[in-house]
């Protein structure tokens, strides 16, 4: 319930794009960025290269809520996925 509340507040603005989805997923980069770490408190997890012009992003909080964001060459960047419990696999150093 409150992941639903906070995903409206952060579609809440419209956004410059060509397609009705796109209008509600879409900001510009900076803008994502912020709404991202202010309202929602998630850091970027992942980065990977999707083409030459887009990179894929996985952004998740404390609780282990996710979102994946595709950012264009463009500026603008667009939530693709969101879901909860996260489980990071990567192997941990001992040292």
């Amino acid at each position: 319930m409150i992941r639903s509340a906070l995903l409206l507040l952060l579609l809440a603005a419209p956004a410059l794009a060509s397609n009705p989805i796109a209008e509600v997923l879409c900001e510009p980069t900076s803008r994502m960025t912020e709404k991202l770490t202010r309202q929602m408190h998630s850091q970027r997890q992942n980065v990977g290269l999707r083409g030459p012009e887009q990179v894929l992003e996985v952004w998740t909080d404390k609780r282990g809520d996710w979102t994946m964001v595709i950012t264009y060459a463009s500026g603008q960047s667009c939530i693709v996925a969101m879901g909860e419990a996260w489980l990071d696999t990567k192997a941990k150093d001992p040292a």
